[in-house]
């Protein structure tokens, strides 16, 4: 079996949506003196490789440990969109090359070759995102998640966070953002998981999200 981590490691001084904190791991026990190691985790719920939820913008929808396990793992499908430009649109376009596959899997994964720019200023910039035909087709589908190699699904300037809204007002799906390592995943469906912490009245939170293939 071949897998490929699609996760970024959460470390201090990481890249962290605007107007967060980044993560901060304190030692707590240790092994001279405690004859173990614990660390303490300071961090915000949507930081570094992260799951949405519906709850994370409606009171009262799903949280994240409502879901149920199954809806964490499935096939996946990478789309990709590396071609497009600074600003430029995520259409159903980029779905054309890949026939019917689209509708055969579990999650669209958008390849936008933006991991690259991971720890730098740019990664902050004017990313590709989905657009509204795009995410009509998304809302009619029955996927489990959809996930991206970018910051967010909406821009980084719409502070209305108008994508999200739409896409979880009434549907139960997952968002997953700052993937990396999609452009190792092929064209063809995959098994993929993304495993949460699972806490209470969950908004959001970290994954371990990941490839694998049976060789």
């Amino acid at each position: 079996m071949r897998v490929i981590d699609l996760t970024h490691t959460i470390r201090e001084g990481m890249p962290v949506y605007p107007g967060t904190e980044p993560p901060v791991l304190t030692a707590a026990n240790s092994y001279e003196k405690d004859g173990f190691k614990e660390t303490m985790l300071r961090m915000f719920s949507h930081t570094g490789t992260h799951v949405d939820p519906p709850a994370h913008l409606f009171a009262g929808r799903t949280t994240l440990d409502a879901f149920p396990p199954e809806q964490f793992i499935g096939r996946a499908l990478v789309i990709d969109c590396r071609g497009l430009g600074e600003g430029e649109a995520i259409t159903m376009a980029q779905l054309l090359p890949y026939g019917d596959k689209p509708a055969q899997t579990d999650f669209l994964l958008f390849n936008t070759g933006w991991d690259a720019r991971w720890g730098t200023d740019a990664y902050f910039g004017d990313y590709p995102c989905v657009d509204d035909q795009l995410l009509d087709y998304i809302l009619a589908g029955e996927y489990k998640g959809i996930g991206f190699d970018v910051i967010g699904l909406d821009p980084i300037a719409d502070e209305n966070l108008t994508r999200h809204k739409r896409l979880f007002r009434e549907k139960d799906i997952l968002n997953m953002e700052n993937l990396k390592n999609l452009h190792l995943c092929g064209s063809d469906l995959f098994s993929f998981g993304c495993f949460p912490l699972k806490w209470e009245g969950s908004d959001g939170a970290p994954v371990r999200a990941m490839a694998w293939f049976e060789d």
